[in-house]
């Protein structure tokens, strides 16, 4: 009743607190002690609400820092990456210097479609890209390549604006008159010969086309012309070759020069052919294989033959006995 006529008691009492309510001597001393309730309930109140206002305030804050770390994170991959495009420009900058040059022959442009350069010179951006990356990055030099032609286009096309800041050699002469004759190697699927180790005083030429239209032969012919000495991977001497034609894009060719140029190991630097062109790596040479496989079934043959006789002897007695 007290409560509803507004004057300042608790809304809860304890069984202790409504037991010296009633001890309390005079009616003035028990509103006094109901006040004193009803304060203390307020306090009570007050301190749970700026409990629960601390935890929320906690809890944003909280919040704030994780958003706070995330951009952290970000930020320092973004350092992180332009330091690492800073280290690879700088190795690149010093291949320019001291690498050892390597040659795309850009001279191919007549033999193909404006769909096939397009495709050449994507497969030459993911080669300059495998380059930049690598520990000991070549030297790369675009020969033969004119302006306002289809490579220039598609490259412009493709680096746009970084295409006058790339750290490559570019130049519409010839190798040959750049570069001595007799350290020149072109490396080409048709050479009849086969490289064996990768030369680290040689200048390797790559042929800047795909192998759809072209016939087989043209690089090959190319270097006979300009007196080159010419050299093939050995596929065969590694792989068991499965199917299809032993050209390589552009790309698969950089990353397993790159790869003998740092290791020297055939094994890894073959590991970039396709898989599905070839059924596995071979201990021996393949034309030892191939004469163990023809031993095999030459044997096989031989004991068809005894089987064969045997069952035309036993027909025969057969007849005999019959007889």
């Amino acid at each position: 009743m007290w409560r509803l006529a507004g004057r300042l008691v608790p809304e809860n009492i304890s069984d202790e607190q409504l037991k010296t309510f009633l001890e309390c001597p005079s009616k003035s001393a028990k509103k006094k002690y109901l006040r004193y309730l009803h304060l203390k309930e307020l306090y009570k109140k007050n301190d749970k609400r700026k409990m629960d206002e601390k935890r929320e305030r906690r809890l944003e804050s909280q919040e704030q820092a994780s958003k706070t770390d995330e951009n952290k994170r970000n930020s320092f991959v973004c350092l992180w990456a332009n330091c690492m495009d800073r280290a690879y420009s700088w190795r690149v900058a010093q291949s320019m210097i001291f690498g050892q040059p390597l040659i795309f022959d850009m001279s191919y442009e007549k033999d193909m479609s404006v769909r096939e350069v397009a495709n050449t010179v994507r497969q030459i951006v993911l080669s300059e890209g495998c380059n930049r990356r690598s520990v000991d990055p070549f030297h790369i030099h675009f020969c033969n390549l004119k302006d306002d032609s289809l490579y220039h286009k598609e490259f412009i096309k493709h680096y746009r604006e970084a295409w006058g800041k790339l750290l490559i050699t570019v130049t519409d002469q010839c190798y040959t008159d750049v570069f001595p004759k007799d350290k020149l190697i072109y490396l080409t699927a048709d050479s009849p010969k086969v490289m064996k180790t990768f030369d680290h005083d040689k200048i390797y030429i790559v042929g800047s086309m795909v192998d759809r239209s072209i016939k087989p032969g043209v690089s090959l012919a190319r270097a006979k012309r300009l007196g080159l000495e010419t050299a093939a991977l050995p596929l065969e001497k590694y792989l068991l070759w499965n199917t299809g034609a032993k050209n390589l894009t552009l790309d698969q060719m950089m990353q397993i020069l790159l790869t003998l140029k740092d290791t020297g190991d055939w094994k890894k630097a073959l590991e970039f052919v396709p898989k599905r062109k070839y059924c596995g790596f071979v201990s021996k040479p393949v034309h030892q294989l191939q004469k163990t496989l023809n031993l095999i079934n030459t044997l096989k043959l031989g004991k068809r033959q005894e089987e064969v006789q045997k069952q035309f002897a036993k027909s025969y007695s057969k007849k005999l006995t019959q007889k």
